[in-house]
């Protein structure tokens, strides 16, 4: 069997890949049955010479290979039919934009397996770029707070090397008497409190963090069952929550009223409570003055995240009164930073983390008859047709 690490050609253009040269030779190791080829890239982290002096073919055509392994989607003129593919297909969702992309690969025989789609059996993601997307947002929060506030300059991090340089850049920054809220509990926040606890930044509990005021910057790491609760008063569930939401109502109000800095790493499924409405932003009460949305669901749980913002220009306001975007830096407004691709900022730790994961979960599962099951459940077509797992997208494809 041969697999082909692809180029990426989605613009704008993404340096990130799922193998670098380094766990491809590992692969080959392991694996020595299959083989392992590379399609030429001019923007990829990693250049061709370093795969070819692995010893690894590096060619413009790799369409004779039988896996195709990409990370962002793959435009439709480049789909080669027949063919197994892994890349993000940001169709899972029902996305309007990439409608096109799943109807084309159905029709080209294509079968899909969706990096969002490789999870364990409970439904828990097993790979991805999670971790360095919490890394960024964090970082990039607070390179904003020093901005608008004349604090520091942190440099951008799609300047620095690797993440070891950009907590180098954090360790030359002191953080002011501020109270940051994170939410989430996966691999996002895990990322973002990864920055936390570099800057020394003392985490509490969430009684403390509602309830007293401090003398150094601190944080909490709230989860769902803090900032949601029951409609009838009983204590929530957070496993029947993830299944079922609709009996919930926010409590993200009380974390609104002594919280300085908002990173939003928390995910948002279908029919949760918003956390905060532009009608709680507001509130007079309502303290949050910088969000770093690193879920970046736009109009919808966190109100001032009302467009994606870019890595070119990361930051814009959001006046709570007019509802409308300000200058970052306005007087009044909520600075966002609500960028929704930050692991293509850090591309060669990511890379180098999601093909560690990408070796250990899904390779073996076609050399050990997916004894996990893992192909079983991320693959999204089959035979021209959605499997019975995603069938649920039938009337997306349908364009209804």
């Amino acid at each position: 069997m041969t697999f082909a690490i692809i180029k990426e050609r989605k613009n704008p253009p993404d340096r990130r890949v799922v193998f670098s040269p380094e766990h491809l030779a590992e692969a080959r190791m392991q694996f020595p049955e299959a083989t392992f080829i590379v399609e030429s890239s001019d923007i990829r982290i990693f250049p061709d010479e370093a795969y070819k002096d692995l010893g690894f073919e590096v060619l413009d055509d790799v369409s004779h290979a039988d896996v195709m392994i990409g990370v962002k989607e793959v435009p439709i003129e480049n789909l080669i039919p027949n063919k197994k593919y892994f890349y993000f297909s940001h169709t899972i969702k029902k996305q309007p934009y990439n409608r096109k992309l799943l109807v084309a690969m159905l029709e080209k025989n294509i079968e899909m397996f969706d990096h969002e789609t490789i999870v364990k059996e409970n439904g828990a993601r097993l790979i991805g770029f999670g971790r360095y997307a919490g890394l960024v947002g964090a970082y990039n929060g607070f390179r904003a707070l020093g901005l608008r506030d004349g604090l520091f300059k942190l440099p951008k991090v799609e300047t620095l090397a690797d993440l070891n340089a950009v907590k180098a850049e954090l360790d030359k920054i002191t953080i002011p008497n501020i109270k940051i809220l994170l939410t989430g509990t996966g691999k996002v926040a895990y990322g973002a409190k990864e920055i936390l606890d570099h800057l020394g930044i003392k985490q509490i509990s969430d009684a403390l963090y509602l309830t007293s005021e401090f003398t150094e910057p601190v944080y909490v790491m709230a989860d769902v069952m803090e900032y949601a609760k029951r409609k009838d008063g009983k204590v929530g569930d957070r496993f029947k929550f993830y299944k079922d939401p609709s009996g919930y109502e926010s409590n993200f109000m009380p974390y609104a009223k002594e919280t300085d800095y908002f990173i939003a790493g928390h995910f948002y499924g279908n029919n949760a409570p918003y956390l905060f409405t532009r009608e709680d932003a507001k509130h007079p009460d309502f303290k949050i003055n910088l969000v770093a949305d690193i879920s970046c669901d736009i109009d919808g749980p966190v109100a001032s995240t009302i467009r994606p913002s870019t890595i070119e220009d990361p930051f814009y306001g959001y006046d709570p009164k007019t509802e409308q975007e300000v200058a970052y830096d306005a007087e009044g407004a909520i600075t966002v930073m609500a960028v929704d691709n930050l692991p293509c900022e850090l591309p060669k730790d990511a890379s180098e983390g999601f093909g560690e994961t990408f070796l250990e979960h899904v390779i073996p599962a076609f050399f050990n008859n997916d004894e996990r099951e893992i192909l079983k459940r991320a693959q999204m077509t089959e035979n021209g047709k959605l499997t019975n797992r995603f069938s649920y997208l039938q009337d997306y494809i349908d364009g209804n």
